[in-house]
């Protein structure tokens, strides 16, 4: 069985996320969808809502797992008996940053392979921070993320209460 994780923080998930998990399942048997703590970042959900979100989004796919994780990327997936992560480019600049970390990563795990995605071109533009800010400032999102999550997004962007 190949079986790959997509580590990411997912805050929030939005439409790109959901392109490439469905690219990605065509490539591999068991997809691990790895929520990351994100400690060093300002999350607008807690890890328990994004892995709630993540698992709302997917419900439909099979073949998919969603784990919250600390620590490396390597450890993580040894612990999810998995040998490929899933990596989405967008732009040239994300070459750059993934190329770097899978070549450390591979140091670290010989065994492990990175599969870089090209963004869909309807998605490329896309990242969390950019719907986060759009959000808050009162914009539309409504095509940026799954109509499944959108309410909790808006909810917890304009700070009127739990999600």
């Amino acid at each position: 069985m190949r079986s790959a994780v997509y580590p990411g923080t997912f805050d929030p998930i939005h439409n790109g996320h959901r392109d490439l998990i469905e690219r990605a399942l065509r490539l591999v048997d068991r997809l691990v969808i790895g929520v990351a703590a994100g400690h060093h970042k300002n999350a607008l959900f807690s890890l328990p809502e994004r892995i709630d979100l993540v698992r709302e989004v997917v419900t439909d796919l099979d073949g998919i797992e969603v784990t919250p994780f600390e620590g490396l990327l390597v450890d993580f997936a040894r612990i999810s008996k998995s040998r490929f992560v899933i990596r989405g480019l967008r732009a040239p600049s994300d070459y750059e940053f993934e190329t770097q970390m899978a070549f450390m990563n591979r140091r670290m795990d010989p065994d492990l392979d990175v599969l870089f995605l090209p963004a869909d071109e309807k998605c490329a533009y896309l990242n969390s921070s950019l719907v986060k800010e759009i959000a808050r400032l009162g914009g539309d999102i409504s095509s940026f993320v799954p109509a499944s999550v959108l309410d909790r997004i808006l909810a917890k962007a304009s700070g009127s209460g739990p999600a």
